[in-house]
């Protein structure tokens, strides 16, 4: 059973018999990986408190399977969590407050529909790490970190919105129409019926939060911010093709 260790974020966790408990983990170097922490729900556990969502750590497992090779169901199986060194616990952190634990679950929602077992993931796990360390810095509200994670994520997953020229003819904007389906941003000639007529504010917002100008994205007003989260969550569920559960529970009163 070979052994390999490997920086992670838990992203969602889920109870296997009486002690222990499956987690998924979004790996530096592995992509995701599914495991089983063995005996992790016993108080007496060494590093039970270590594998909560939002955690990140430097685990070490052993594989089922020698590296590479697939079960014939075609995933990669169960891994074994053998031992794990917290980097930074936050999670925990985050847990006290309600608007930034929410946003930090939906950014690993994100994270594991946009991934695929044993598929390297650097950057989005670079994103996913990048995030969760600015929710609990403070620096920024919080919704605006999640859209700023939601935008770059489905840019990098290839889904990138069309902001500064038409999603479909390519004509420089700015455009005054946002249609989810065609892409994003749409000229007057190309605009499907039925397209959203944003504010021009929240189209730079949009762009900001892609481009990291956090300048622009904190200055902005509240009503931009609202129209923003809305075009982000709606451009990201139609390609994801369902909802993400934990999208709607964002506080986005702010």
């Amino acid at each position: 059973m070979p052994l390999y260790r490997d920086d992670a974020v838990v992203l969602r966790v889920h109870k296997l018999g009486e002690a222990d408990r499956i987690v998924t983990l979004l790996t530096r170097r592995h992509g995701r990986v599914r495991a089983v922490g063995k005996g992790v729900r016993r108080t007496s556990s060494r590093f039970g408190a270590r594998l909560e969502p939002g955690s990140h750590i430097d685990v070490q497992l052993y594989s089922r399977l020698p590296e590479g090779q697939a079960s014939p169901n075609g995933r990669r199986g169960l891994d074994v969590v053998q031992q794990t060194e917290s980097i930074d616990a936050f999670g925990a952190r985050l847990s006290n407050d309600y608007a930034r634990w929410t946003s930090a679950s939906a950014i690993c929602e994100t994270a594991e529909r946009l991934t695929e077992e044993g598929e390297p993931a650097l950057r989005l796990y670079l994103l996913v790490v990048g995030a969760l360390r600015a929710l609990t810095a403070g620096e920024h509200d919080a919704s605006l970190v999640l859209d700023a994670f939601l935008t770059r994520a489905m840019a990098n997953a290839g889904w990138e919105m069309a902001l500064r020229e038409c999603a479909k003819c390519s004509a420089p904007g700015p455009h005054s129409a946002f249609n989810v389906p065609a892409g994003g941003a749409v000229c007057e000639p190309c605009r499907p019926p039925g397209s959203a007529r944003p504010q021009r504010e929240t189209l730079a917002l949009l762009i900001a939060l892609l481009e990291g100008d956090w300048a622009v994205a904190d200055a902005s007003d509240a009503m931009p911010r609202r129209e923003a989260s809305g075009l982000v969550a709606a451009h990201l569920q139609w390609h994801l093709e369902r909802g993400l559960r934990s999208l709607p529970l964002v506080d986005r009163t702010s």
